[in-house]
Formats: C-alpha cells, structure tokens, sequence
C-alpha cells in the first residue's frame, strides 16, 4: 500500500472513530473556551512554506516543509497540509488536513497532535494522535482533541487513532491550584 493511501485509511480511520463517537470525553473548562468561541473563522487564511503545489483540477492545495498557517490569530504549524477548497467563481476553503508535528495555537493555548482536520464548514478542528492541550500551566494529554469554534467547547479523549495515546487510552493532565495566603 502506498505511503499516502495509509495516510489516508488513517484520516478515514480517525474520522470514522470521531463519527462513532469517542469514550472518556472530558469537557475543558468553559473559562478557557470563551477564548476559543471568539475565533473568527471566516477570517482570511495566509500560508507559507517550503514548497506550495496547486492541483486545481482536484481543488487543492499541498503545502510541504515548514507549513504555516494563520486565521486571524490562530496560528498552526506542520510539516505538511492540504487545503480542500471549492471555486464557484470565487475560492471557499472547506477543510485543511495537516500531518507531522501539528501545532495549533491562540493566546495563550496551545494544541499539538500528529494530525489535525480543519473543518470549514462545520467550524471544527480535530486533532490525534499523543494529543496535547496546553493553557498557560494547565494540560491535558490523550488520545483525539476535538475544538468546536462555534460553541467554544473542547473536548479530549483517551482514545484515538489505534496506538495514538501515549496514557494507555486514557486522559491526563495537570491542572494548577491558586496559591492561597498564609
């Protein structure tokens, strides 16, 4: 099989993981996803990396090498993605699948997996695969991160992608006490 059909059985794999639904949620708390609420995900997208190739007959677009990605002020970093787009006269992205070493990051909050779908339309990013949420000292580990920007809520599971959580299928974190007066 080749290297990029696993890719994709492995997106499939992860979306059809997160259709059926994921076991453990935990809801990160509602302070923290004010911020996230408030993306402006109609925002223009800019892009840079090492090399851009654009298939226009397949509606796409690869970036490779040092992706970078800004929304407004979501930012996300990967060594590769895909961005999906439609033309009826004017180009709408409708999802960027990036791979390898994903970073997304707002304010103070970062998001890292091996994988991330960007869903457009539905204003959902997914990422898997030794997934990590970090708010200022505050994190949580596990397996699938689903962010919906429309509700601000995040959501972690232990499990994801087979052999993607590095918790043994389950949610881990650390969350920082406020220091009290003596």
């Amino acid at each position: 099989m080749a290297k990029g059909s696993i890719k994709a059985v492995a997106l499939r794999s992860l979306l059809g993981g997160f259709a059926l639904g994921t076991l453990g949620l935990l809801a990160v708390s509602q302070g923290g996803a004010q911020a996230i609420a408030g993306h402006n995900s109609d925002a223009p997208v800019s892009y840079a990396a090492d090399r851009i190739e654009l298939q226009d007959k397949a509606q796409r677009v690869v970036l490779s090498g040092n992706v970078d990605i800004r929304q407004g002020d979501l930012h996300m970093t990967a060594d590769r993605t895909t961005v999906a787009y439609t033309n009826n006269g004017s180009i709408k992205i409708q999802r960027i699948d990036a791979t390898g070493g994903v970073l997304v990051t707002r304010g103070n909050e970062s998001a890292r997996g091996e994988v991330a779908v960007y869903d457009f339309n539905q204003r959902i990013i997914t990422l898997a695969g030794g997934v990590g949420l970090k708010r200022d000292a505050d994190t949580l580990n596990g397996g699938r991160l689903v962010i919906d920007l429309k509700s601000g809520l995040s959501s972690v599971s232990g499990s994801g992608a087979p052999g993607a959580s590095g918790s043994g299928g389950r949610v881990s974190g650390t969350f920082q006490v406020p220091k009290r007066g003596s």
